[in-house]
């Protein structure tokens, strides 16, 4: 596919997802993002996984921003599970510190996991309330 049809077809994709399912795709790029940080800094390239990190942060930072936490009994504790994600990832990436990276990876990595079983069961209703509408 070349880029612009490539673009085009992820702006749509965006464009016409659901509010769980936004939130599914949100967590995939974070997942991916602390995953290449972690192979960036493994291969000691402090510039890549600078960037990854920051990137993971300000995904980290807007899905937190968008939590509506009086909507849900879950929702004071994802609200410091995020606090805690952008702690480590701050972590991770002033001090290069590799083990916070895989932290956050595994937690990123479960959470991910389970709004995407929420998402496929059903569980996650229409209107999924730890995104904020529009």
């Amino acid at each position: 596919m070349i880029p612009n049809a490539r673009n085009a077809y992820a702006a749509n994709s965006i464009a016409t997802a659901s509010p769980g399912r936004l939130l599914v795709m949100l967590y995939d790029r974070l997942a991916l993002d602390v995953r290449r940080a972690g192979v960036a800094q493994d291969a000691g390239d402090h510039d890549a996984a600078r960037t990854q990190l920051l990137h993971a942060q300000e995904i980290v930072t807007e899905l937190h921003s968008t939590l509506k936490v009086d909507l849900w009994e879950g929702g004071p504790a994802l609200s410091g599970l995020y606090a805690y994600l952008t702690k480590r990832l701050i972590e991770a990436n002033i001090g290069r510190d590799r083990a916070a990276t895989a932290e956050c990876q595994t937690i990123i990595d479960d959470l991910a996991g389970a709004w995407r079983e929420a998402l496929l069961t059903g569980a996650a209703g229409p209107n999924v309330p730890v995104v904020a509408s529009a």
